[in-house]
C-alpha cells in the first residue's frame, strides 16, 4: 500500500512497540507523548520541520483521545474547564499549524530546546520550594476553583505552541494548569488529556490541509499509543503528584539539551 511505502513489517512492529512505551510515559505525567517524538523523529528519520510536526501531532491525538476515555472512567477529568479550554486553544492551533512552515531544520531544533529547558526549569523551582503545595489523589474535580480568565488566554497560547512544535501542548499545560491555576497534579493530567485531544484534533486537521501528516507513521505509532495510553492512565492512580511533576521536569530538561546542543 502506497500509505504505508517504505515501511516494513519488522519496523511497523517496532514503532508499535515505541509508540506504546512513549504513551505510557506521556499519559504519566500529562503530556501526549509529543516531547518524546519530535525529538525521536529528528534522530530516526530525515524529515523537514513541518512533517515531524504534523505526524507526532497525529499520533498525539490518538493517545489523548484514549487517554481521555480512561481518565474519564476514573472521573479525574474537569469538564467544566477542560471544554472552554479547549475551545481557546482552536485559534492557536491553526496558527500555530500555519508558522511551523516558517522554521528551518536547526532553527526548530534550537527553539524548540530552549522552550522545554525554561518550562522544566520553572516546574523545579515552583515545586522544590518551601511552600510547595501538598496534593491530595483523591480529590473530586468539583472542588477544584479556577481563574477561567486566566485559563483561558494561556490555553490559546497553549493551543499555537502545541500545533508550532507537533509536542499537542499538554506539556506546557500541565504545569500552566498546576503553577497558575491551582489544579493538582493528578486532576491536571487528567485535564489536560482531554483539552489535548480538542486541540490536537484541530492541529491535525490544519497539518493535514498542508499535507504535512505522514500517515503510514502516524498510523503505526499510534496504533501502540493507544494501548500505552490506557496503561500509563493506570499507573498514575498510584503515583504521589509531586513524582508526577519532578518526573515531567527531567524528561523535558534530558530532551531540551539533548536539542540545544545538537542543533
Amino acid at each position: 500500500m502506497e500509505l504505508f511505502s517504505g515501511i516494513t513489517l519488522l519496523s511497523a512492529l517496532l514503532y508499535v512497540v515505541i509508540g506504546f512505551a512513549v504513551a505510557v510515559f506521556g499519559t504519566l505525567i500529562g503530556a501526549g507523548g509529543g516531547i518524546i517524538f519530535v525529538p525521536l523523529f529528528l534522530w530516526m528519520f530525515d524529515w523537514p520541520p513541518t512533517a515531524i510536526a504534523g505526524t507526532s501531532l497525529a499520533i498525539v491525538l490518538f493517545n489523548a483521545i484514549s487517554a481521555s476515555l480512561a481518565f474519564n472512567k476514573q472521573k479525574k477529568i474537569k469538564f467544566d474547564a477542560a471544554i472552554p479550554f479547549a475551545a481557546a486553544t482552536i485559534p492557536g492551533s491553526i496558527l500555530g499549524a500555519m508558522w511551523s512552515s516558517w522554521f528551518s531544520g536547526s532553527g526548530f531544533r534550537t527553539a524548540f530546546g530552549l522552550l522545554l529547558l525554561f518550562i522544566s526549569l520553572v516546574i523545579i523551582w515552583k515545586n522544590t520550594r518551601k511552600s510547595a503545595a501538598k496534593y491530595d489523589v483523591n480529590v473530586d474535580p468539583k472542588d477544584v476553583k479556577v481563574n477561567m480568565p486566566l485559563g483561558l488566554v494561556i490555553s490559546f497560547g497553549i493551543g499555537f505552541i502545541s500545533s508550532t512544535f507537533g509536542i499537542g501542548g499538554g506539556v506546557i499545560q500541565v504545569p500552566a494548569m498546576i503553577g497558575f491555576l491551582g489544579f493538582p497534579p493528578h486532576i491536571a493530567t487528567a485535564t489536560s488529556q482531554f483539552v489535548l485531544a480538542i486541540s490536537s484534533l484541530i492541529g491535525v486537521a490544519s497539518h493535514q490541509w498542508a499535507h504535512h501528516i505522514l500517515w503510514g507513521y502516524a498510523i503505526c505509532f499510534g496504533i501502540g499509543a493507544i494501548f500505552g495510553a490506557q496503561e500509563g492512565a493506570k499507573i498514575s492512580k498510584k503515583v504521589k503528584g509531586r513524582s508526577i511533576l519532578f518526573l515531567l521536569a527531567g524528561a523535558l530538561m534530558l530532551v531540551a539539551l539533548r536539542l540545544i546542543f545538537l542543533s
